[in-house]
C-alpha cells in the first residue's frame, strides 16, 4: 500500500461536506489513502457511508482504511483498519482478518512502536507529530526527534499525523516519513481537491 498522502475524513472541519463528498474530492485530488473516521455516528450510518466511500476508492485505485472499527472494515470490504492503543489488540485483530488486510497502529513511543511491529502491524502512525486542534485528546506534539527515533528502531513504514500543513510537511519528510496523514490541511480547505493535489505534490517532491 502506498502511504504517500493519507487523508482522514472529518465532517467537523469540512465546511458542511459529508464524508462521502470529502472522499470524492480527495480522490479527485489524487490522495493515496482515505481513512473514514467518525466516532459519533451509528453503526448503520457508518456502514452506509463506508460502502459509498468504498465505491469511490475502488474506482480511483485508492486504499480505503476504517478508523478503529475492525468489524465495519471487514463488513464493507475496506482495505484495512487503523487501530489505537485502546482498541482491539492487534494480535486479535490479525487473527480474524483475511490475508492481505492492512492493519495500522497509532503509537506515541519507541516502545509502543516495537510492540506493534512485533505483533504484525503493517504500518505505524506517530500521533500527533505537532500540536493539533483537530483531535482534542491527542495531547502535545511528540516532535520530529521522536519520529526519527521510531524510524531508526523499526523496519515497517511510519507515517506522521497531527498539525501537518503545507508549510511544515517538508520537515516530516526530511525526518524520514513514509507518508503524511492530514485532516485540516486538506479537508478544512475551501477547495479540497486542489489542497489534496498540492499536498501530494509537496510529499512526492521529497520522495524523488
Amino acid at each position: 500500500m502506498n502511504l504517500g498522502l493519507y487523508v482522514i475524513t472529518d465532517e467537523g472541519v469540512s465546511h458542511g461536506l459529508s464524508h462521502v463528498e470529502i472522499a470524492r474530492k480527495v480522490a479527485e485530488g489524487g490522495a493515496d489513502v482515505i481513512q473514514l473516521r467518525d466516532k459519533a455516528r451509528t453503526e448503520k450510518d457508518l456502514m452506509s457511508i463506508a460502502l459509498q466511500i468504498g465505491e469511490i476508492t475502488r474506482s480511483s485505485g485508492i486504499s480505503f482504511i476504517i478508523n478503529d472499527r475492525l468489524d465495519l472494515a471487514l463488513a464493507c470490504g475496506a482495505d484495512g483498519v487503523h487501530l489505537g492503543q485502546e482498541d482491539l489488540p492487534l494480535p486479535f485483530a490479525r487473527r480474524i482478518s483475511p490475508k492481505g488486510f492492512m492493519i495500522g497502529m497509532s503509537v506515541k513511543s519507541v516502545q509502543e512502536a516495537l510492540i506493534a511491529e512485533s505483533e504484525g502491524a503493517d504500518y505505524l502512525a506517530l500521533s500527533p507529530i505537532f500540536d493539533t486542534p483537530t483531535k482534542h485528546d491527542a495531547g502535545p506534539g511528540k516532535g520530529l526527534e521522536r519520529f526519527r527515533e521510531i524510524k531508526s528502531a523499526i523496519s515497517i513504514p511510519v507515517i506522521a499525523i497531527g498539525g501537518i500543513s503545507k508549510t511544515n510537511v517538508h520537515q516530516v519528510m526530511e525526518a524520514g516519513a513514509d507518508g503524511v496523514a492530514v485532516i485540516s490541511a486538506v479537508v478544512g480547505q475551501k477547495d479540497i481537491s486542489r489542497a489534496t493535489a498540492e499536498m501530494r505534490s509537496l510529499i512526492y517532491d521529497h520522495k524523488k
